[in-house]
């Protein structure tokens, strides 16, 4: 492989791995909103604490996922032209 290719990769499974963790961060926040005691008996506990964090990796990572596609797809756009 070049040190180019080598570069590219490197770049964009940083820029994933950033995209990734930003939207787990921001999928924590929207949840703090959520009403946990409704569904869980002791959302305090550390097993709530655990969901909690479980659900915002989840849709953090489908989040990530899309905008990483859609990235993605928009670049593979600009082929389509030549």
């Amino acid at each position: 492989m070049t040190a180019e290719l080598t570069g590219s990769i490197g770049i964009s499974g940083l820029m994933s791995m950033v995209v990734s963790l930003l939207c787990v961060a921001i999928s924590w926040w929207a949840l703090q909103n959520l009403k946990l005691d409704l569904i869980i008996r002791y959302p305090k506990s550390p097993q709530g604490r655990l969901l909690h964090l479980l659900l915002a990796i989840v849709l953090g990572h489908f989040v990530a996922g899309f905008l990483l596609d859609y990235l993605g797809y928009s670049t593979q756009i600009r082929h389509m032209l030549y």
